[in-house]
């Protein structure tokens, strides 16, 4: 325990021991405390704030420090409970199909900060060859946002959704509508009439939906978000997320020597 976890049990310690005397007092009382015990402990706590003011101040930090412990580990549970869903093979992926390392992008076509993290990433994923990139569509900022992530997975069904997300992901956002998205289609080559029908299918709805329950599920509440390991990465720069690949790696390779168990060889000894 910390010496300010045992500043405060003694602080609190005295004042409750202070209670108790009174409460013996009152042995008919009806209530843990009465008026004036409560009064007393408040008082006792006043008193000592006021000769050390650091013992607030500590409190506070021990408190955060809690807080932000108990929601790594609720995000930590989050995660492994949802491993099924959040590595879905159906979802479009860029890099190394095999990468050793997977990193989830939940992200909006129309997002600013997701449309100037996009080159990077992609240049990033290009130089390390060991990472898989899997994109989670997840269009939180309006109809505009809806429709072009239905365009990018309908396009998946004609294997061009990597060439039409840096189609859309480099104009305009404002200028994200269905005659932009038209236009970057048929210079792409696609099938118009099948991306059109493949927009409004059951399945992109499907997966739209399944997204959008998933980032709930994370706690996940603006774009870009990236998952890396065990580890949730909000509106991520790339020193950020460079530094989030080499921790996943050192804790999956610890992993990996924690499952190694040594076995005997055998030989006698005297």
């Amino acid at each position: 325990m910390t010496l300010t976890g045992v500043r405060l049990l003694a602080l609190l310690g005295a004042a409750t021991i202070l209670a108790a005397c009174a409460a013996r007092a009152s042995p008919l009382s009806t209530t843990a405390f009465t008026r004036e015990q409560r009064a007393q402990i408040v008082q006792i706590m006043r008193d000592a704030m006021r000769k050390d003011p650091t013992i607030l101040r500590d409190a506070i930090v021990v408190v955060q420090a809690d807080n932000d412990r108990i929601e790594a580990q609720a995000q930590h549970d989050a995660l492994v409970n949802h491993q099924d869903v959040l590595f879905d093979a159906n979802d479009p992926s860029a890099g190394n199909p095999r990468g050793a390392t997977t990193i989830v992008e939940f992200y909006d076509p129309r997002c600013p900060y997701c449309r100037q993290l996009a080159p990077m990433l992609t240049s990033f994923v290009a130089i390390d060859r060991n990472i898989r990139l899997v994109y989670k569509d997840l269009p939180i900022l309006g109809p505009a946002s809806e429709l072009g992530s239905r365009a990018l997975l309908a396009a998946a069904r004609q294997g061009s959704y990597d060439a039409l997300r840096r189609a859309l992901m480099g104009s305009s956002s404002a200028g994200l509508t269905e005659g932009s998205i038209r236009e970057a289609a048929k210079k792409l080559g696609l099938d118009w009439p099948r991306l059109q029908r493949d927009m409004e299918s059951p399945a992109v709805s499907k997966q739209l939906s399944a997204n959008k329950q998933l980032a709930q599920d994370l706690g996940i509440q603006g774009t870009p978000t990236l998952v890396i390991g065990q580890k949730i990465v909000e509106g991520a720069d790339m020193p950020t997320i460079a530094a989030a690949v080499a921790n996943a790696r050192h804790d999956h390779s610890l992993d990996q020597s924690k499952a190694v168990v040594p076995m005997s060889t055998g030989a006698a000894h005297i």
